[in-house]
């Protein structure tokens, strides 16, 4: 799915506001502005909230419609201890978006920053669903023959096989909702298709799934991620970082490698100009830069986090994500599964 598929099928009568983190991503505050610009131009209905530096936000919005500025005096770097930098810096453009969402000014907010801090922010100031143990970081695999849900991709590097269930719940709907996938068909990452393999923990994983969640389809093995063999594939997340991140390196590599072949000589320079529309195709349906961010599943109202070395295009993209995410109820959706099948406040918090 390319990137102007994907914006085709959002619905755009809803007004919506989401805040902006100016200064999240390696290459904020530039590409966040030029990101905003863009998104504004997409979506006649979006506002944003613009939280950074007056210097910075002030000008901008005085220059575009449907964007307001909040000044901030704070920022939380990549290197910060997620927490206590949440915490601490209570006037940051980090936090301040995040409580844009907790005070009813905003109904989503967007950072490319530090991944750590933003889902501190999205759960200690934008706060929990009631029932959900852990959120979520979801994500879309760049994959080339179909979108792939996967999660978790970091939040949770630790785990309990109920939280893989809450997982693979919250994904199932936004697949649906965000995604379009109808019943979705969810799989457990492990090291083999039979539910007796992998340790200990994945055969709890898998009984649990089978016995709890109607969709489940069984385990997925590594190849089966990138083939599009399963709608979900659900794991912990540790696992699921590496696996996203080594997804997303190793396309870089090869088209990095491809390119350097075809610019080799003439002959391939004459036949990488027959293949460029082919080419552009695929390279698109491998771009995490589609959907712009990871949503964080399992928070009040919603949030995404972007690549720290998001360009203009991913962050327009993350911020249109947002506003989509808000216009289905993604949020709203966990939260009533999870209220009609949470279970006692005092079992709960023995999980949690």
């Amino acid at each position: 799915m390319c990137d102007s598929d994907f914006l085709k099928g959002m619905a755009m009568a809803q007004e919506v506001t989401i805040s902006v983190d100016a200064l999240g991503g390696d290459n904020a505050p530039s590409v966040v502005l030029e990101g905003c610009e863009q998104a504004l131009a997409a979506d006649s209905q979006l506002h944003i909230i613009l939280c950074g530096p007056a210097e910075v936000v002030e000008p901008f919005a005085a220059t575009h419609e449907r964007c307001e500025a909040v000044a901030t005096t704070e920022s939380i770097s990549m290197g910060e201890h997620p927490a206590n930098a949440v915490r601490k810096k209570k006037d940051s453009s980090l936090v301040v978006g995040a409580r844009m969402v907790k005070e009813g000014r905003a109904q989503g907010f967007f950072s490319a920053g530090s991944t750590g801090a933003c889902l501190a922010a999205a759960t200690l100031v934008m706060g929990r669903v009631k029932g959900v143990a852990r959120p979520a970081l979801a994500s879309v695999v760049p994959s080339p023959v179909r979108p792939v849900v996967m999660s978790d991709i970091g939040a949770n590097a630790d785990c309990k096989p109920e939280y893989l269930l809450q997982f693979a719940v919250m994904a199932t709907v936004y697949a649906e909702k965000i995604i379009g996938i109808e019943n979705p068909q969810v799989a457990y990452l492990n090291i083999g298709e039979e539910e007796e393999k992998g340790s200990q923990f994945a055969q709890e994983v898998h009984k649990l799934l089978r016995e709890k969640l109607p969709n489940f389809a069984g385990n997925a093995e590594g190849g089966d991620i990138m083939q599009g063999t399963y709608d979900i594939i659900v794991t912990d997340g540790f696992t699921g970082n590496v696996c996203i991140k080594t997804i997303e390196g190793t396309a870089k590599v090869l088209f990095k490698s491809l390119k350097g072949i075809m610019m080799s000589s003439l002959a391939t320079k004459l036949g990488a100009l027959t293949l460029k529309g082919g080419l552009k195709e695929l390279m698109a349906s491998v771009n995490a830069d589609t959907y712009g961010g990871a949503p964080i599943l399992g928070v009040k109202g919603a949030c995404l986090v972007g690549h720290g070395s998001s360009n203009a295009t991913a962050i327009k993209n993350g911020i249109l994500t947002s506003a989509n995410v808000v216009r289905t109820n993604v949020s709203e959706v966990i939260a009533d599964y999870f209220a009609k099948n949470s279970k006692p406040a005092s079992e709960e918090a023995k999980e949690a």
